[in-house]
């Protein structure tokens, strides 16, 4: 929240700063009422009046043009130098997404968030969850012969976070692992062998990650977010099928974080019930084998 400042006070501070903007960008007094076409003296008096009044509109925003940065910072609105169109494409990025596992740059978010907390919440279950089986059953039909390099990059980035000193969030709807378990709608068509495996090792890294590695299953009839992972305070990504969408402005993880929070405290299985749903899952599976 800016702090109010009367007209002499604010007149001041725009002196301060077109001055500090020409002396940034090494532009003259000439130049720049060269830039903004005016009378050298009309610059001049900008920069020297040391009254209470403000120049007009058109002579601010030409002089922001000019110069580089935001009407409003010069006004002291903002704190923030840079212009709309400079802000916006800083906070937001798009970033092309392939269809499965090859995008190194989720790899790289994951390696500039380390030592912060990563929230996650998956279209499906987590790639770098995956035994090597659900993910060839899943992506080898659009991996070809990079399959064995994409499922390496995979395991890398298990590995990575067993090694990284970052606590991850995982939540996800109860139906996810249900559907997976009873291999039905996404699911349908995976092998029963395949499902237990992939049981048991999450049962395996629960209890190796545990608490650093916390799952959390919310009901999607009450609640519903999109595919999204929050790297602590540095970004927040949304997955949208071809491209990620990476917000990087404080406000925005902020209240992208209390979302998750949200899915967190109202989870149906928290993280320590978590296994033992997959327990009851897995015996739902053998028993109807039976």
């Amino acid at each position: 929240m800016q702090e109010k400042l009367d007209k002499r006070d604010r007149a001041a501070q725009f002196r301060l700063r077109l001055a500090r903007a020409m002396q940034d960008r090494s532009i003259s007094q000439s130049a720049l009422a060269r830039m903004i076409g005016v009378d050298r003296s009309t610059v001049s008096q900008l920069l020297s009046d040391d009254g209470a009044r403000l120049p007009n509109a058109h002579v601010v925003g030409s002089c922001a043009s000019a110069l580089g940065v935001s009407a409003d910072w010069l006004l002291s609105l903002s704190d923030r130098p840079e212009s709309a169109a400079e802000l916006l494409a800083s906070s937001l990025t798009m970033t092309e997404a392939p269809r499965a596992l090859v995008d190194e740059r989720i790899f790289e978010w994951h390696q500039q968030a380390a030592g912060y907390k990563i929230r996650y919440v998956p279209a499906a279950l987590p790639d770098m969850l995956k035994t090597r089986a659900v993910l060839e059953w899943e992506y080898a039909p659009h991996l070809g012969r990079t399959a064995d390099q994409a499922i390496g990059a995979s395991a890398d980035r298990l590995t990575w976070m067993r090694s990284a000193q970052s606590d991850y969030e995982i939540a996800m709807p109860l139906y996810e692992i249900d559907s997976f378990a009873h291999a039905s709608g996404y699911y349908e068509g995976l092998d029963r062998q395949v499902r237990l495996n992939q049981i048991d090792h999450l049962l395996d890294l629960c209890d190796q990650l545990y608490p650093r590695l916390r799952i959390y299953l919310y009901d999607a009839k009450r609640l519903y977010c999109a595919p999204m992972t929050i790297f602590g305070p540095l970004l927040c990504v949304f997955y949208a099928g071809s491209h990620y969408m990476a917000f990087r402005d404080r406000d925005r993880i902020e209240l992208f974080s209390r979302h998750f929070d949200t899915l967190v405290r109202q989870a149906d299985m928290t993280a320590r019930h978590f296994p033992a749903h997959l327990q009851q899952l897995r015996a739902a599976i053998t028993d109807a084998e039976m």
